[in-house]
């Protein structure tokens, strides 16, 4: 009962978002029709403008609009691009699945360089290596992305020619937006990690094991056990707004991503794209806090008792 109220619920939430964002794109300034002529090259005319309007059906009221659109959703049909007549769910699935190798390796990026630092932090609690890494963790978590990415591309790109200024296919060209992307998270990520390490070192069983003699690296797994709930979380809130945060650096290293692909479609005007990106994104959000909260009452089973 209570997974059909969560779905009930979400897909209320999904309809209101998206009922918003149509609304917001049909009071906006601009004209589809008149951009998507401009484009290519028509002379617009009031007659032409009129007929291209009426093809593209922005001359129907609003809720039948909105109605024939929600109906196609349901379908699994997110309907053509005004820009190109193209099928918008292809144009989606191709975008989110570069956005999805982006993210997946920038967050392995993230999580391979905070957890050993924060852990390292958490041990060292008060001294040089510490603080380093606190200074470390403020410097990232406090740089934007895109500042980042200009000063990687303008040093490895520019100057060394070690990598390429736009992102090709391969693994070469998958790093420095990687880097970019997993900087500020990695710098997020150490400092909660650290209070989550913190938490548990101050426990009465890692005092235990400490006057047993237990190695260090024993206390480290036993540690770094009790926190994986808590640091999945963490991990998995982060991933949600990593895949939508994507969007800046997917534009500047021109990576064919679903990020970039909306952007193009803001400055297109191309609405039916735009549209189907919310309801992906949201359905992301949505998956990926379903599934985190699952992971976590596997790994403490005390939540899955303490919701009951």
């Amino acid at each position: 009962m209570r997974i059909i109220k969560k779905l009930i619920s979400t897909i209320v939430i999904l309809i209101i978002l998206s009922f918003l964002v149509f609304a917001l794109m049909y009071l906006a300034p601009g004209d589809p029709a008149e951009k998507r002529l401009t484009s290519q090259g028509v002379v617009v005319t009031k007659e032409v403008l009129e007929a291209e309007r009426q093809r593209l059906g922005l001359l129907r009221p609003f809720f039948v609009r909105y109605g024939e659109w929600l109906f196609g959703v349901f379908r699994g049909d997110f309907g053509n691009s005004f820009k190109d007549d193209l099928p918008v769910a292809p144009k989606l699935l191709q975008g989110l699945k570069n956005t999805v190798i982006l993210g997946g390796f920038s967050m392995l990026f993230a999580l391979i360089t905070a957890l050993p630092l924060s852990v390292l932090s958490a041990f060292k609690k008060g001294k040089t290596a510490d603080y380093i890494i606190g200074i470390l963790s403020f410097t990232g978590n406090s740089m934007p992305n895109f500042l980042i990415s200009v000063l990687l591309m303008y040093g490895l790109c520019i100057k060394l020619k070690l990598f390429p200024v736009i992102a090709t296919g391969s693994f070469t060209g998958l790093l420095l937006p990687m880097i970019s992307l997993g900087i500020p998270i990695a710098g997020r990520f150490i400092r909660q990690f650290r209070s989550e390490i913190l938490m548990q070192l101050s426990e009465e069983y890692v005092t235990g094991l400490k006057n047993r003699g237990v190695s260090s690296f024993y206390i480290v797994c036993n540690v770094l056990y009790n926190s994986m709930g808590h640091l999945l979380v963490i991990a998995g809130l982060q991933l949600g707004s990593l895949m939508g945060g994507s969007v800046v650096i997917e534009t500047i290293f021109r990576w064919p991503g679903i990020g970039k692909l909306v952007m193009d479609s803001i400055t297109a005007r191309d609405y039916p794209v735009i549209m189907g990106f919310v309801v992906i994104m949201g359905i992301i959000y949505v998956v990926i806090n379903q599934l985190t909260d699952a992971a976590m009452k596997g790994l403490d089973p005390r939540i899955e008792a303490f919701h009951e």
